[in-house]
């Protein structure tokens, strides 16, 4: 395969993890890649200063390309810069607090290629700040990528994150990349590609790592949390899609998630409230989503571990 990738990295307020994301991308067992640095610090700023010297140890590197914002555009509109400036024919994308293993763009690569897809999304390992796995994020639920069924279950599961994702350029173009939404922009994104009757796969490999850690968040404060009611208004006009089961679920999973937030932002009014109507909305999921969470993450690790022994012997 000699189709070339271009990984897109949007930097923001978090230069002491970026050196780690691009040299995971350096470290591709695929060769045929471009690195698209896009630095969203404000010109005048410390961080830009910050990002400028991490920066100096790639400016012999003609894989990596550095682009300076000229002002702060936010995550969806930083990407927007990467996609027009990247040369690949398939574009990818990276967190700059987060990694790819070396597998990660020669397996999802060569299975868009296969089954000539236009875009693909893979599941993702969640670990701490210590580099120990917390969670792990897998999509078993999707049993088929016709586009209707596809649209159910991300309504109803989110097929995110963002670094999942593989694009043909030429069709992520014909969507108009990413929208300068306050928050799911991923999430937004994923619609915007079922509803343009991209063909979409699903591989269930595991090549990226996202970090948990106590750096530069969205995913705390107001903004948090007035994103998040947009965003399940947002779902409610797909109801009449879903049946009433379903429609019960995405309402746990939207007060499940303020729940999170209140826990991070401190605001443990936020907290009770919507623990109290994650109960009301479906009892069910709200005993046997915890439990399957314990399931799914002992499976993993007990996989993983079969594997590295196996390997061993």
């Amino acid at each position: 395969m000699d189709k070339k990738v271009s990984v897109i990295i949007p930097t923001f307020k978090r230069s002491n993890f970026l050196p780690r994301a691009i040299d995971s991308v350096l470290k591709q067992t695929y060769p045929n890649i471009e690195i698209i640095v896009v630095d969203d610090n404000a010109p005048d700023s410390v961080f830009r200063l910050e990002t400028q010297e991490k920066m100096y140890k790639y400016k012999n590197n003609n894989k990596v390309l550095y682009i300076k914002n000229t002002k702060n555009l936010g995550g969806a509109l930083a990407r927007n810069q990467g996609i027009k400036k990247a040369t690949g024919e398939y574009i990818t994308f990276l967190d700059d607090d987060d990694i790819y293993l070396p597998e990660k763009i020669n397996t999802q690569i060569e299975f868009m290629i296969n089954i000539k897809l236009d875009m693909s999304f893979t599941n993702v390992r969640i670990h701490n700040a210590e580099d120990k796995l917390v969670d792990f994020r897998e999509h078993k639920y999707v049993k088929s990528i016709l586009n209707d069924d596809l649209l159910k279950q991300h309504l109803l599961h989110h097929l995110t994150p963002t670094s999942t994702y593989m694009y043909k350029k030429e069709s992520l173009l014909d969507i108009g990349g990413f929208d300068d939404a306050k928050i799911g922009q991923e999430f937004m994104l994923m619609i915007k590609s079922i509803e343009s009757g991209m063909k979409i796969g699903y591989t269930p490999h595991a090549n990226i790592i996202q970090y948990l850690h106590d750096g530069e968040r969205i995913s705390v404060g107001h903004n948090k949390i007035e994103g998040e009611k947009e965003l399940y208004t947002f779902k409610k006009r797909y109801f009449n899609l879903l049946s009433l089961s379903q429609r019960n679920y995405v309402r746990f999973r939207h007060h499940a998630v303020m729940m999170v937030v209140g826990k991070r932002s401190k605001k443990y009014s936020v907290l009770i409230k919507h623990l109290i109507l994650a109960l009301f909305a479906s009892p069910k999921d709200f005993i046997l989503e915890p439990i399957n969470h314990i399931f799914k993450l002992k499976r993993f690790k007990k996989n993983k571990l079969e594997k590295k022994t196996s390997l061993q012997q």
